[in-house]
This record gives C-alpha cells, structure tokens and sequence, in this order.
C-alpha cells in the first residue's frame, strides 16, 4: 500500500471547526466543561480545538494535559524504560463534562488509561471523547468517540503518522502509511 494523504493542513482546519461547532451544540457556556488533552500528541489538537471554541464563543475554556503513562495496562510489560509526560490539570473536574482529546484512536487501551488517570482530579459529570481520526475495526477495548474528525479503516501493518506545525513540521499533514516505510 502507498502512503496516503488522510488531511491536508486545509482539511484539517476545516476539521477543527466542524469538530468545535459540534461541541458547541452540547455544551452551552462551556462554564462547567473543561478539555484534557492526552499526552503526548492530543496536547496539540487540544490546543486548537481550546482556541478555535474560545474565538467562536469568546469564553474562556479550561484546558489541562493528561499524561497516561503510568496507568498503561502494558506499562510494566515493556522492555525499554518509558519516560512520562507532563500532567498539568490546573483544576478540579468533580462534576464537570469533561472532554478528553487524543490524535488517533485505535485499540482504545490509552483512553481506558485516561479514564484512571483522571480519577486523580475528581469524579466527573460525564466525559466525552474527541478523535482526530478514528481507526475503526482495531479495539482491543470497547472505547467510542463522541466527536470524530475522519474514520479510517486500516489493517494491522498500517499506522496513522500525524504531522503537526507544533511538532516543528512544515505544514499539517495526516498520513496513513505501512509502518516499515516511516522514516
């Protein structure tokens, strides 16, 4: 198979704003929501989604990172050591709506750990899940978004490589790709 184009910087704008009208429509104010991004990736998109919903609704929006690392159900199973990101939810979500955020959604595996994770900073109201793109077919988990940017069906051989500005790239591409052509 050949590398494919999934989103170009254009779609993926065009992607974000559908993505933040969506969640408009199902949460008023935003006064009792707040966004988490998952680490290390969902960070980037977090920060969008956060900026394109504050300069729609001129409402400020609470964002924190949520690292999962040490609540990864293969975190003792790995040979190399793993290095943590940065947890930073400058918050309380006790009885908020919580919006978890995350790039690629694939066995489920990494939201099933946010979920842990997030026990931490409170018991939520109700928490929801934003996707960038959705690798259908691939659960290990029964985990759903409630928010997706593009489903794609894709095999095991394959991998969705996310190239951001944020990540010191050129332009915003997304690319599905046999993982032993990534360079």
């Amino acid at each position: 198979m050949q590398k494919r184009l999934l989103l170009n910087s254009q779609h993926l704008k065009i992607t974000i704003s559908r993505l933040c009208h969506q969640l408009i429509e199902n949460h008023d104010d935003f006064s009792h929501s707040v966004i988490l991004g998952m680490q290390p990736k969902g960070i980037f998109l977090a920060e969008r989604i956060k900026s394109e919903l504050e300069k729609i609704t001129g409402k400020p929006i609470q964002l924190g990172y949520l690292d999962t690392t040490f609540y990864r159900d293969d975190f003792r199973r790995r040979n190399e050591v793993i290095t943590a990101n940065e947890t930073k939810v400058p918050f309380i979500i006790e009885d908020k709506k919580v919006i978890l955020i995350d790039d690629v959604l694939y066995t489920g595996r990494t939201v099933r750990a946010a979920m842990d994770a997030m026990i931490a900073y409170g018991r939520p109201a109700k928490v929801e899940l934003l996707i960038l793109i959705d690798r259908i077919h691939s659960r290990d988990i029964p985990v759903e978004a409630s928010y997706v940017g593009k489903k794609v069906n894709t095999i095991q051989s394959q991998k969705v490589l996310v190239e951001l500005k944020e990540q010191n790239k050129k332009t915003d591409n997304i690319w599905l790709i046999d993982k032993e052509k990534i360079k």
